[in-house]
């Protein structure tokens, strides 16, 4: 036999193995995510005044609706909304009116700056509105999340255990209408959030999410402030590396907010998820080698294809399909959201583990319109584009 033939057996077996492992990976996943939603979250023993700081970019889609979410929470304690905006013409301005009209009684500031501390816009919109945050408990939420009205109460009810300085929330997706938006939610939902999960669960993860990030202004002042992370790509994930520096404790509630999925072409899913992929891969690159994990069903295509079809490589891609459908309707269960667009699954899991491949060749992530490169601290240097 050819040199050519023992390889590609050998590649065979090697995706085999990696579809195998990722089968069972994927089976354990599904079942602690719906251990980890079910846990009974912490009741607070009491109510502090709090400051929620949102960044505001735009019009969004649902922006109105998301806004609306944290004003109708289930919380007697004093609270303040603080937005902020880059632009006074920006259009986000006119859902914060219409908010203010609608919630009269509401603690409503806004503070328009376009003062840049560093390449990441969101945490120099945050360092230009933080002079105007009234309390001591902020509450960092970004713009396209979505909460229950029980949100503020478990994040209190996390931040009162002892040792803990930061509350972070996992999340799920949300998708707007469209195809583009619903392949972007069933990445969060089916990939992401299990994933997540379970690595938290193994403690193999350390993970802190910008979609929610509770802290005291004690804590914030202790790691030295935030406009260290404004040249930070990941500053969430820094942030939370920065507090468990300090000795304490970063804390995840037993829930999911819902996070808005918005990409509307095939060009803005595949730049979304390698600026996410990229990063993560210079931050936690062990942990961004692992989540090829979640990816069974295209190693065990693989080894199909490398094998000729062997009856063990096929029966291993029944088994991979199997399994992530498993994980399908657990999660949807364990999320309460219906089951629906199950052709999406093997479609996504193929494209994704494209885009895992692609994040390991190149360092370049766009985000807004500008390309950057991510060094090894997830520090963010401007490219100039090629004319």
């Amino acid at each position: 036999m050819s040199l050519a033939h023992w390889l590609t057996l050998g590649c065979a077996f090697a995706c085999g193995a990696a579809a195998f492992f990722g089968i069972v990976f994927t089976l354990l996943a599904a079942v602690l995510l719906g251990r980890f939603l079910a846990r009974p979250g912490a009741e607070p023993v009491g109510f502090p005044a709090l400051t929620i700081v949102k960044p505001l970019h735009g019009a969004e889609w649902a922006l109105a609706r998301n806004l609306q979410s944290f004003c109708e929470q289930d919380y007697p304690g004093e609270v303040q909304f603080l937005f902020g905006v880059h632009d006074v013409a920006d259009p986000a301005l006119a859902t914060v009116d219409d908010l203010r009209r609608r919630f009269p009684d509401a603690n409503i500031t806004v503070v328009s700056d376009p003062t840049l501390h560093g390449p990441n816009r969101k945490v120099s919109n945050i360092l230009n509105m933080l002079p105007r945050a009234e309390h001591d408990v902020l509450v960092f939420a970004d713009s396209d999340v979505r909460v229950e009205p029980t949100y503020l109460r478990r994040l209190i009810g996390e931040l009162q255990r002892p040792g803990v300085g930061l509350v972070t929330c996992a999340y799920r997706g949300d998708p707007a209408p469209g195809f583009w938006p619903r392949l972007s939610a069933h990445s969060t939902n089916y990939q992401f959030l299990p994933g997540v999960v379970a690595g938290l669960t193994l403690c193999m993860a350390r993970p802190c999410f910008g979609q929610t990030i509770v802290m005291r202004r004690e804590t914030l002042d202790l790691i030295g402030g935030l406009a260290q992370f404004a040249g930070h790509l990941a500053e969430d994930h820094a942030i939370g590396e920065a507090v468990r520096a300090i000795g304490q404790r970063v804390a995840i509630p037993s829930f999911a907010v819902a996070h808005a999925c918005v990409e509307t072409t095939a060009a803005q899913l595949v730049a979304h998820e390698l600026r996410w992929s990229r990063t993560i891969r210079r931050i936690d690159p062990i942990g961004h080698f692992g989540s090829a994990l979640m990816y069974p069903l295209a190693f065990a295509l693989l080894a199909v294809a490398c094998s000729a079809a062997a009856g063990w490589a096929c029966w291993l891609a029944g088994a991979a399909l199997a399994a992530r459908g498993l994980l399908k309707l657990l999660s949807d269960r364990a999320l309460r959201q219906p089951s629906r667009n199950w052709w999406m699954l093997p479609l996504w899991d193929i494209g994704a583990f494209a885009l895992l491949v692609a994040s390991f060749l190149s360092s370049r992530v766009i985000w807004r319109g500008f390309s950057f490169k991510v060094d090894g601290d997830g520090l963010l240097s401007p490219l100039e584009e090629k004319s």
